[in-house]
């Protein structure tokens, strides 16, 4: 999705990803865009879909959680993608 504007949550910064610690969020909804895809992501996807649960909450329609988190991303689609170990 390259349009979408990507919240990453581990210790990992994607190419123009937004990083915002999870304890930020609550301050910095007026950041986030509401006119494109937020896709947030973390390293399993857990907490990542605590965040999504509280933007959509707060008004984000366009929150989207990166299912199974960017370990999943590095398994099944980007396999040379270096991984936690």
């Amino acid at each position: 999705m390259p349009e979408a504007q990507l919240l990453h949550y581990s210790d990992r910064l994607l190419e123009g990803a937004l990083h915002i610690p999870m304890a930020e969020i609550p301050a910095r909804v007026n950041d986030l865009p509401t006119n494109q895809p937020l896709v947030v992501i973390c390293h399993h996807g857990a907490r990542s879909q605590m965040v999504v649960d509280f933007l959509r909450d707060a008004g984000f329609d366009n929150a989207v959680n990166l299912d199974g988190g960017i370990e999943a991303w590095a398994c099944e689609i980007e396999r040379t993608m270096r991984r936690y170990r």
